[in-house]
C-alpha cells in the first residue's frame, strides 16, 4: 500500500531528485545544501503523498545476479566458532536508568541500534527491538539491557529505516498507540495500519518539533525492504535530535560511509555525541555500500565534527562474518590512532548508560 492510497487530509507532494541533484546548491526543500537555513518543522502526524519508489537514493546499486551468485559460492556470512568464542565476553552491565530532567541530555544502550535517549525532557526510543529473535536471524547473544518495564514512560519514537533488526513490531505493539512515531517518508502506512495515530513522515532534511526538542531526519548510506515486493519503496536515514538548549545527539542508523557526513556535520554544526554503527562489515565486498567497518565509523565521527562517538549495531545479533569482540578493538583501535581522546569515546556496555555534561 502506498502513502497516497491512506492519506486523507493535509497532503504534500515529494518529487524524486536524484543523489547527483541533491548536491546542486539549492535555496530550500528537502535536499538542501549544508549552507541552507534549517527547514521550518512540519505538522506533527501530517498525512503526506509520496513517490512509489525511492530507487533514486540509492548511493549504490543494490547487489545484482553475480554478487548473488558469489554469495552462494563463499557460503554463510557468520563467523566460525573461534569468532563466536567471546560471546561471554562481549561487555554486558545492565544498570538503573539515569535520573534526569528537562535539562538533562542522557543515552542508554539497549543493545544493536536501540537507545533510551533523554532529551530536552523527552524520553526518545531509537529504532527499539526488545525481541529476542527477529526473522532471519539468530537469537540475540546478548539479552536486552534495560528492561522494558524500567521505561516508565516513551515520549516517542524514531526509525531509521524498515529492516527486521530495526522495526520489529512485536516490541511496537508494547507501546500506546498515541505514542508519536518519527518515520522516513513511505512508512507512514505501516504505523497506520497498527493503529498509531501520531505519525510524522519525513524526508531528508525534514524535521519536526515536539515539546520543543527538533528532530531532523538526515541521508544516509543503506536502502530499504520489508517484504519480497517493497523494495526501496520507503526512505531511509539517520535523526539528529536537538535540544531546547541547542545541544545535539546524532543517531545514524544503519549507513555505509560516504559524503553524508560531512554534509550532516556542517548543517548541523556542534553534534554533542554521535550514535554511530561499527558491526555487521564482513565480507566488505558485499557490505561496504550499507555498513561502516569501524575504522570508517570514526572516520564518520571527525566528518560530523562530532564531540563524541558511541559505537552500536554490534554485539547484539549475529549478521555477518567478523568476530563478535572484532568491531569493538577495532573502533577502540582506530580512535586511538586517530589522536582523539579517549574519554570521547563512549563504548559502552550493553545496559550502560552516560550522562552529556
Amino acid at each position: 500500500m502506498t502513502q497516497q492510497s491512506e492519506s486523507t487530509t493535509t497532503t504534500s507532494t515529494s518529487t524524486s531528485t536524484t543523489t547527483e541533484e541533491a548536491d546542486v546548491p539549492a535555496s530550500s526543500g528537502p535536499f538542501a545544501p549544508p549552507f541552507s537555513p534549517l527547514a521550518e518543522p512540519r505538522p506533527l502526524g501530517e498525512r503526506r503523498v509520496w513517490p512509489r519508489t525511492f530507487h533514486d537514493r540509492l548511493t549504490a546499486p543494490l547487489p545484482n545476479l553475480k554478487a548473488m551468485a558469489r554469495f552462494a559460492r563463499e557460503g554463510s556470512i557468520r563467523p566460525g566458532r573461534e569468532g563466536l568464542a567471546d560471546v561471554p565476553r562481549i561487555p554486558f552491565a545492565p544498570a538503573p536508568l539515569p535520573r534526569v530532567d528537562a535539562r538533562t541530555v542522557a543515552v542508554s544502550w539497549a543493545g544493536h541500534a536501540s537507545w533510551i535517549v533523554s532529551v530536552g525532557g523527552l524520553t526518545v526510543l531509537t529504532d527499539p527491538v526488545w525481541s529476542r529473535r527477529i526473522l532471519g536471524t539468530p537469537a540475540r547473544i546478548t539479552p536486552v539491557g534495560v528492561p522494558w518495564e524500567s521505561l516508565h514512560q516513551v515520549d516517542a519514537v524514531v526509525i531509521s529505516h524498515n529492516h527486521y533488526d530495526h522495526l520489529d513490531a512485536p516490541t511496537l505493539r508494547r507501546l500506546p498507540r498515541d505514542t508519536p512515531v518519527f518515520v522516513p517518508a513511505g512508512l507512514g502506512a505501516w504505523f497506520r495500519r497498527r493503529r498509531f495515530t501520531v505519525v510524522t513522515e519525513l524526508d531528508w532534511w525534514e524535521a519536526a518539533e515536539l515539546n520543543g526538542v527538533r528532530f531532523d531526519f538526515v541521508p544516509a548510506h543503506h536502502w530499504s525492504k520489508r517484504t519480497l515486493t517493497d523494495t526501496c519503496h520507503s526512505l531511509w536515514g539517520g535523526w539528529v535530535l536537538t535540544a531546547p538548549d541547542g545541544r545535539r545527539v546524532y543517531f545514524a542508523g544503519d549507513t555505509g560511509y560516504g559524503h553524508w557526513f560531512s554534509r550532516i556535520g556542517d548543517r548541523y554544526p556542534g553534534i554533542d555525541l554521535a550514535i554511530l554503527p561499527i558491526g555487521a562489515y564482513d565480507p566488505r565486498w558485499w557490505l561496504s555500500d550499507v555498513h561502516c567497518d569501524p575504522e570508517e565509523a570514526v572516520r564518520a565521527a571527525q566528518d560530523l565534527g562530532a564531540r563524541r562517538m558511541a559505537p552500536m549495531h554490534w554485539g547484539t545479533f549475529v549478521l555477518s562474518a567478523e568476530p563478535v569482540l572484532e568491531p569493538l578493538t577495532r573502533a577502540r583501535a582506530a580512535w586511538e590512532k586517530a589522536g582523539l581522546d579517549r574519554a570521547d569515546l563512549w563504548d559502552l556496555p550493553v545496559g550502560g548508560s552516560r550522562v552529556l555534561d
